[in-house]
């Protein structure tokens, strides 16, 4: 077991009981809405154990796919490129790796602030599973066919050892993963 979570009750949500195990993908639906984010963040650093909660035991190391941000700055006078990024959060003995070259178009040199939703959330869940199969990410910036893109990459991975959490707002993979968890409002 890698997660064991006995139920997250906090002011205004709860989260009911579940476990996740090494071949196993557990969506949680958050609902869409203002409220999302900061869910999501708090979840996010609960399970991968940044933050405790006396209902949550973390067995092994989980890992949040990071969203890309560049400061202002370094965005206008030296943009982070694609091969710079994997060199900083990627292990590059991995194969993982070189998948985001598959996509014809980008390169080491491209910059990543020019990349779009769906090809940016590829390049980092790529340098995340060249570290680790056990994830915790979203969808947030993509869409339909790039979240179902990730999801698939995903599923592989989980299926061959790994595991993974989706944090999510929308109900499309329902009845595509082994556990469906729902935020339930306690307002």
């Amino acid at each position: 077991m890698i997660i064991e979570n006995k139920g997250i009750r906090r002011t205004d949500f709860y989260i009911p009981p579940f476990d996740l195990k090494t071949g196993e993908i557990v969506v949680i639906y958050l609902f869409n809405g203002q409220h999302f984010y900061d869910t999501e963040m708090l979840l996010k650093d609960i399970f991968s154990g940044k933050v405790k909660d006396e209902n949550v035991v973390v067995r092994k190391e989980v890992t949040f796919v990071e969203h890309f941000i560049e400061s202002k700055f370094r965005r206008l006078f030296y943009p982070v490129t694609v091969g710079e990024y994997l060199k900083m959060n990627a292990d590059l003995s991995s194969p993982f790796v070189t998948k985001i070259y598959e996509t014809k178009w980008i390169n080491e040199k491209t910059k990543v602030n020019t990349l779009a939703g769906n090809p940016r959330k590829l390049l980092s869940l790529y340098a995340t599973l060249s570290k680790t199969k056990d994830i915790i990410f979203d969808v947030v910036g993509q869409d339909p066919i790039g979240a179902e893109n990730a999801y698939g990459i995903v599923k592989e991975v989980v299926k061959n050892g790994g595991s993974a959490i989706l944090l999510d707002c929308f109900e499309d993979m329902k009845n595509d993963c082994t556990k469906y968890i729902e935020l339930q409002w306690t307002k």
